[in-house]
């Protein structure tokens, strides 16, 4: 019966949205959008564009489950979970071993520690700080008019040691970087001192919670190789990271959708 039931998990952050299409234990489809300011049609619209590639419809998904920072405006999920909980979840399906993970999203970074199955055991986060979240990395995008998928790959093209940003506060980072600039140093160079401002920022995350191996990192920061590269020379360790890092949390709810459906039609 397991390996014939379909659900869905419905990641919904503050800057982009995630579907998953789960059958069994496979990944059949997903989708990553940009989050529109309304969080309702943004979950129909990731759902529906996840739907496309496979010949299911909505009506045909046995359980859905809504997370992340908008999952309460999903309107036609079964159950709301929270992203903690999804994502130690979903990196458990990738690598089941990790046990402790990095979350860094768009709009906060989680540190958790987790247990056998994806269970989670502790967690720390920076909610009331954009410091070391993929909104921190659009603002230094922004100001510096440089694409967002090339700032990691920049950032290890220097010739020198970086100069120390702030690793505090986004708001006087990015004054420090406008310093920087007028001063003449090198935009690369200004960019490795951002990407390891913030690679530092959530270390301390990392040393509250306790690091145990083995390790990983999710959402859409673990795409900036830049920023991946420091925090495993700090921690000296190897980050696992899955292929599309962003949707680990939709996969994570995906897979509590199929448990609450098992559970229900016991």
């Amino acid at each position: 019966m397991k390996n014939e039931i379909v659900t869905a998990g419905i990641d919904i952050g503050s800057l982009s949205a995630q579907a998953v299409i789960l059958r069994g234990n496979e990944i059949v489809s997903y989708s990553n959008i940009i989050a529109g300011a309304n969080r309702a049609e943004t979950s129909k619209k990731v759902v529906d564009m996840a739907l496309e590639s496979t010949d299911l419809s909505r009506g045909e998904l046995k359980y859905i489950v809504g997370t992340g920072y908008g999952r309460y405006q999903v309107p036609f999920a079964n159950k709301n979970v929270t992203e903690i909980t999804c994502h130690a979840r979903g990196i458990n399906y990738y690598f089941p071993n990790v046990r402790t993970l990095l979350d860094m999203g768009g709009q906060d970074c989680k540190a958790i520690s987790c247990g056998e199955s994806g269970k989670v055991m502790s967690f720390v986060m920076n909610e009331k700080c954009a410091a070391g979240t993929g909104r921190s990395i659009e603002i230094i995008s922004k100001l510096l008019d440089i694409p967002l998928e090339k700032i990691g790959p920049r950032s290890l093209e220097i010739q020198e040691t970086p100069p120390v940003l702030s690793n505090t506060c986004v708001v006087f980072a990015k004054s420090e970087a406008l310093q920087l600039i007028r001063k003449g140093i090198a935009v690369n160079n200004v960019l490795a001192a951002y990407c390891d401002a913030l690679a530092r920022k959530v270390l301390s995350l990392i040393n509250r919670i306790g690091m145990k191996q083995e390790f990983a990192i999710s959402g859409g920061i673990a795409k900036n190789i830049g920023v991946v590269k420091r925090i495993e020379e700090y921690l000296g360790v190897k980050a696992n990271i899955c292929d599309e890092p962003q949707i680990v949390g939709a996969v994570g709810a995906a897979l509590i959708a199929q448990n609450y459906f098992l559970k229900m039609n016991k």
